[in-house]
């Protein structure tokens, strides 16, 4: 069902929805767009309105090769939308969700290109501020690279910063996606730079191993690791790769790469990663059929967001927008308030983060319970037979040979 938007749009189709609203096929003066169209509720709020118009200028001008380009902001009645190129191909999420890991050269690659998107966009004063594998496009018709990785592109700038108005977040609430936050965000500082920064790595990461470096179980427990906890290396990279997302997801913002940094140390690093397979870790609290539940009480609520259904969440989603609910296209933010020093400070219990062997289980679960039980019983059985057969063996020494008893002195009787 076609619909105009304002007056120079036609969106065409839904390619997806998310908890801010649905992205459009469109067609434009210039030819086939893509059209994020914001929720109704969304275009009402005038305080927001007012902020989309001041950042027209920003967004507008943000134009490289790895950025999805924003060609219009439409302003319309109860239109609210984002016009952008349109880019022929998949997210990054997706390509994930395929394969699970890539191959250390094409990770590689693919973060250089979206690092190189964010240097464009910070000299230009503008922090994404929710980089993760949704937000990065896979441009499927442009010239393949290194490890056979198409071209990426990181989108949706502004978004994140729109929703974040005082009339819907407080100073006390974090806007973001769990998985990739800065410490500093979860600490209640202001968004800067090194925060995208921080969520690239973490997306390398991921890309690597299959799993991020501090995801996991409750959102609060998830907040708490970023703050708390260090980075358990991956095997098999080589160290100059490892050095630099050690450097990257440091808890202090300072201590990070700039974007254009980042970039130009990863395209030095990709000579050493020709021919590389993807890694064989297993993701720490990885559940397995008799596990169970494994992240309740153990986790914690520090954030004060739980599932309000019986349905199973995703990993650290939780909705942008109050009353929305995540879908296909996870568009995963998350409205949370900042957990206090106290709840920081305490650690996440039972959420061990050390890639394991594959098949073994997370210390902690269910079938980690089990196992130890069953070790337990097995030490218990080997210690009642030892103690059987000691019994049997004093029993033996303290008898004759018809069975009577005999002078216990006599049995410690040295032999002439």
């Amino acid at each position: 069902m076609a619909r105009n938007i304002g007056s120079r749009y036609t969106a065409t189709q839904i390619l997806g929805r998310g908890s801010a609203g649905t992205v459009w096929l469109g067609e434009g003066p210039e030819g086939p767009v893509a059209v994020k169209l914001l929720r109704d509720d969304l275009a009402a709020d005038q305080e927001l309105v007012g902020r989309f118009v001041q950042e027209r200028t920003a967004l507008l001008g943000l134009d490289h090769p790895h950025v999805v380009a924003v060609r219009d902001l439409v302003v319309d009645g109860n239109d609210l939308a984002l016009v952008m190129r349109l880019v022929r191909g998949t997210d990054l999420r997706t390509r994930l969700d395929r394969e699970r890991r890539l191959a250390p050269e094409a990770a590689v690659a693919i973060v250089a290109d979206v690092a190189e998107g964010l240097a464009a966009a910070h000299a230009a004063g503008v922090v994404h501020r929710d980089v993760k594998p949704e937000n990065i496009l896979l441009d499927m018709e442009g010239r393949v690279g290194p490890g056979g990785a198409h071209p990426a592109l990181i989108t949706d700038f502004g978004v994140a910063k729109l929703i974040d108005t005082p009339s819907r977040t407080k100073t006390t609430r974090i806007i973001g996606t769990p998985d990739y936050l800065a410490p500093e965000i979860v600490e209640g500082l202001p968004p800067r730079a090194a925060v995208d920064i921080y969520a690239l790595a973490t997306v390398l990461y991921e890309l690597l191993a299959g799993f991020t470096p501090f995801g996991g179980g409750h959102p609060g427990a998830v907040l708490r690791r970023h703050v708390t906890e260090t980075v358990v290396p991956l095997p098999g990279i080589p160290e100059e790769l490892w050095q630099l997302l050690v450097q990257c997801l440091a808890k202090a913002p300072a201590s990070r790469l700039r974007a254009s940094e980042l970039a130009a140390r990863l395209h030095e690093v990709l000579p050493l990663l020709s021919g590389i397979p993807p890694l064989d870790v297993d993701e720490p609290g990885s559940e397995h059929p008799e596990d169970g539940a494994e992240h309740t009480a153990a986790d914690g609520d520090p954030a004060g967001v739980g599932p309000e259904s019986g349905e199973p969440r995703r990993r650290g989603v939780v909705p942008l927008v109050p009353g929305a609910t995540p879908d296909s296209n996870r568009d995963t933010h998350t409205s949370m308030r900042v957990p206090a020093p106290d709840e920081l400070a305490g650690g996440a219990r039972g959420t061990a983060r050390a890639p394991r062997a594959p098949g073994a289980p997370r210390p902690g679960s269910a079938r980690h319970h089990k196992t130890a039980v069953r070790k337990r019983r097995i030490t218990l059985g080997v210690g009642a037979g030892v103690l059987v057969v000691a019994l049997g063996v004093g029993g033996w020494l303290a008898t004759g040979d018809n069975g009577s008893p005999q002078d216990s002195k006599q049995t410690t009787r040295p032999a002439h």
